[in-house]
C-alpha cells in the first residue's frame, strides 16, 4: 500500500511557498567556492532551482514525487544541474560527498519530533566532512532556534560564519492573503571529522 504524501496534494498548486529567501540566495551567490549542495526536504525546488541557476551542482531530496518532478522539469528544460530524488529525508545517510548542506524549514522541534530532528542534525554533522557548510533557515518563533543552537554545539565541531535574523513575506496572489514570519539564517563549518 502505498502512502500519500501531503504535499503531493499540496504542491498541485505550483510555486507553493512562494519566492527563495532574498537572504540565501544572496548568501550563495556571493560564497566563493561553488560546489555540491544538498537540500534536505526541497519540496518543488525554491531554493535548489536558483542555485543551480547559480553554478552550484544541487541535488533535492524529498518524499513529494509531485515536487521532485516539477523541479526535475524545469532542471530538464534549462539544463540545470540539478537532480531530485524521491526519497525521506530522514533516511538519507550519504553525506560526505557534499560541500553544503541546506535544511529550509524543515524543523519544527515540536514535542512529538524534536529527538528525531535534534539526532538527525547531529547525525548530518558527523558525517559531513570538514569545512561542509551547513545554512539553516527556521522560523525563529518560540525555542526553535535555541534548540538549534544547542543541537549544533553539541560537541563543538562547528564554527558559526552567520546567524541572521529576517522577515519572510509570503504574499498568495490568488487570495491576496499575507502573513510576515520571523526567521533565522544559520550557517556553520565543520571544523574537523
Amino acid at each position: 500500500m502505498e502512502m500519500t504524501v501531503t504535499y503531493d496534494k499540496y504542491y498541485l498548486t505550483e510555486n507553493l511557498f512562494g519566492k527563495p529567501y532574498s537572504e540565501l540566495i544572496y548568501f550563495f551567490s556571493k560564497y566563493p567556492k561553488k560546489g555540491k549542495v544538498l537540500d534536505l526536504g526541497c519540496g518543488q525546488g525554491r531554493d535548489v532551482i536558483p542555485l543551480a541557476r547559480l553554478g552550484y551542482s544541487v541535488t533535492g531530496i524529498d518524499n513529494s514525487k509531485v515536487g521532485i518532478k516539477q523541479m526535475n522539469l524545469i532542471a530538464d528544460n534549462e539544463n540545470l544541474g540539478l537532480t531530485g530524488k524521491v526519497a525521506d529525508i530522514f533516511e538519507f545517510d550519504n553525506f560526505a560527498e557534499y560541500d553544503f548542506i541546506l535544511l529550509d524549514s524543515i524543523f519544527h522541534f515540536t514535542k512529538n519530533d524534536k529527538k528525531k530532528e535534534t539526532d538527525f542534525i547531529k547525525r548530518i554533522i558527523s558525517k559531513i566532512k570538514k569545512e561542509c557548510l551547513l545554512i539553516f533557515c527556521i522560523q525563529d518563533t518560540g525555542k526553535k532556534v535555541k534548540i538549534l543552537n544547542e543541537t549544533i554545539d553539541f560537541e563543538n565541531k562547528m564554527k558559526r560564519l552567520i546567524d541572521q535574523k529576517f522577515e519572510y513575506i509570503f504574499e498568495d496572489s490568488e487570495t491576496g492573503h499575507k502573513s510576515i514570519t520571523d526567521y533565522r539564517m544559520v550557517v556553520v563549518e565543520k571544523l574537523n571529522h
